[in-house]
């Protein structure tokens, strides 16, 4: 059996779900591998005390920094308005830099980061948190390369997520490594979640399948397409930009995928129409052009054809609020 041990820091005032999301995505591993790989989790805490977390609930660590801990292959720190209040103490920094030097990866969570900043640990490296506090972890470290747009960013063992369900999102790429691209998608299956949300859009949902191995061509093929949804791409154009042939790219898709690289470009605009109608008043011509379609009639002989149904139908069905634009 295949055992990973995790630390998670707990401290007055941590967001719970930092901890919970990761401890029930990991939990899932042992269940779905029937045993033959666990995650071992260990909640380390920043005082002897138990402690009270963002939402009221008290939680009870396993260890605490001033305890022996064992060797810890991944070391987890989440976030939460407490951080505020621990984030620069001398010993937390210490710790935290002693885990560094051992342990193979090194995570935040959310505003966690700022405590991987005092220790040091973000200096010219490249990182994200919650949009709410990336203008204040550039202020405080000038030398970290913050990035707000993506869900998460890894920078040799330093991996920093953005706000609270991020660390579902990172949960799954580390299982994804530690385990292969099908426990994580099963995982995600399991929590009703998406395996990857492309940079800080919405995840495109039907597409969990769909999704290449983390690393390859064929991901970055993938992000380059859900980020530009409006050029107009060709199988040449998208093989090109890998460097590959059009015969190896739809080889080397359909291997990983399932799907043909066009089918994929097909999916993912019709699916970004979705999310636009649903969740904002831009005008069925403003959406269609945004995806990558002709034009509003191109969108509805589309939406007709794969969803029977139109835009303006799809809308006042799933709209989340407000008010329908239809031209």
């Amino acid at each position: 059996m295949k055992k990973i041990i995790v630390g998670l820091l707990v401290f007055p005032g941590f967001q719970l779900l930092d901890i919970a999301g990761p401890k029930d995505a990991f939990a899932q591993v042992k269940v779905l591998s029937q045993g033959a790989c666990e995650y071992e989790m260990l909640t380390i805490g920043t005082t002897r005390s138990p402690l009270l977390s963002s939402s009221g609930l008290t939680v009870i660590p396993d260890r605490t920094i001033f305890d022996p801990c064992p060797n810890l292959d991944t070391v987890i720190v989440p976030g939460g308005l407490g951080i505020f209040d621990v984030y620069s103490d001398s010993v937390l920094c210490d710790w935290l830099k002693e885990q560094s030097r051992s342990c193979r990866r090194l995570a935040a969570i959310c505003n966690g980061v700022f405590a991987l900043g005092a220790a040091g640990l973000i200096d010219h490296k490249s990182v994200t948190t919650h949009w709410m506090d990336a203008a204040h972890l550039s202020e405080l470290f000038p030398s970290a390369r913050v990035d707000p747009d993506h869900i998460h960013v890894k920078d040799g063992i330093i991996y920093t997520t953005a706000g609270v369900t991020a660390g579902i999102d990172l949960s799954l790429l580390m299982i994804e490594e530690d385990f292969g691209k099908r426990m994580a998608i099963d995982v995600a299956k399991y929590l009703v979640v998406y395996l990857r949300r492309a940079g800080g859009q919405s995840q495109f949902s039907p597409m969990l399948e769909m999704q290449g191995n983390v690393g390859t061509q064929v991901q970055a093929v993938q992000e380059f397409v859900l980020e530009n949804l409006h050029l107009d791409h060709t199988l040449v154009s998208l093989a090109e930009r890998v460097h590959m042939s059009p015969r190896n790219l739809t080889r080397l898709f359909a291997k990983e995928t399932g799907v043909p690289p066009m089918s994929f470009l097909a999916d993912a605009r019709i699916d970004a129409a979705r999310r636009h109608l649903e969740a904002t008043e831009q005008s069925i011509k403003e959406i269609a052009y945004k995806c990558g379609f002709d034009g509003a009639d191109s969108l509805r002989r589309v939406f007709v054809k794969r969803l029977s149904i139109s835009p303006v139908e799809y809308r006042q069905r799933f709209r989340t609020g407000g008010s329908s634009i239809e031209t």
